[in-house]
């Protein structure tokens, strides 16, 4: 992913806040917190914390299971979220702490809190190679390689399945032309679709916008993320708001389903 705006609270004011939790006790989401990462340790297994529900995903698909997002899954783009002090007793009784390169507030995190938490930094994207990647390192980190395995084999199972459902329905029996935001060049492939042309994560020039016009492009993969409305106004072609962050449930495969299906939905009925 690119580098985004990122709003974040000087690294003083962020120590001051988590001063200020620890004297008066924590509560709401910091006891909560707490206790579960207490109860962890206790089990056995490794506390993770990630900044996002993306992270998050990844660790449980490589076999995690006391996970932590730190952003909560209905913030739309993750990088503009502000920390709060509850954010960083989370991270204090972490094992481990994900986050990607765009979102540079998880290395203040650790050290305003004064964890001993390992870092690992993740490249997100929802490519299936680089997702089996990822769930690999973390299941070796995590020492749980062979939950992470398992899971990379239903990965692959899903994404052969998905892409033939879309195949069933491209138009008139043929791959259908597509531009794409650069994040969700993914889907693209995932459907079989010819990909025209891609764009973002800048802002795009209208002399970039004119050429993918030009292209005659079917459809547009929008990354819903980091959308900024309408991609190609007046052009004709059905835009489709692609997902890459998963939901509260942390299930990362349904990311890949529900882009399927509103391809499927928008290849049939064209």
């Amino acid at each position: 992913m690119a580098r985004a705006r990122v709003l974040v609270r000087p690294l003083t004011s962020l120590s001051a806040g988590l001063l200020l939790v620890s004297a008066c006790g924590a509560s709401g989401t910091s006891s909560t917190q707490a206790s579960a990462n207490r109860s962890g340790k206790a089990s056995g297994g490794p506390v993770v914390v990630a900044t996002t529900s993306w992270e998050a995903a990844l660790a449980k698909a490589a076999g995690a299971r006391n996970v932590t997002s730190i952003v909560p899954a209905s913030i739309r783009h993750a990088p503009d979220y502000d920390l709060k002090p509850s954010d960083l007793t989370a991270v204090a009784g972490a094992d481990y702490v994900l986050y990607s390169s765009f979102e540079p507030f998880a290395g203040r995190i650790k050290e305003a809190t004064g964890s001993k938490a390992k870092l690992i930094e993740l490249e997100l994207d929802n490519a299936p190679a680089k997702t089996a990647a990822n769930v690999t390192r973390l299941g070796k980190a995590f020492g749980t390689q062979a939950a992470a395995a398992k899971w990379n084999t239903a990965l692959t199972g899903a994404w052969k399945s998905l892409a033939g459902q879309l195949k069933a329905a491209w138009p008139d029996g043929k791959a259908p032309a597509v531009a794409s935001q650069v994040f969700t060049a993914w889907a693209a492939k995932l459907a079989g679709a010819r990909l025209v042309g891609t764009y973002g994560p800048d802002a795009v020039t209208p002399a970039q916008l004119s050429a993918l016009s030009a292209k005659r492009p079917k459809f547009v993969l929008e990354n819903e993320n980091m959308s900024t409305g309408t991609v190609l106004p007046g052009s004709g072609a059905e835009q489709l708001n692609i997902a890459n962050y998963p939901g509260r449930d942390l299930d990362l495969l349904a990311v890949y389903r529900k882009a399927a299906q509103q391809m499927t939905k928008a290849f049939a009925a064209s």
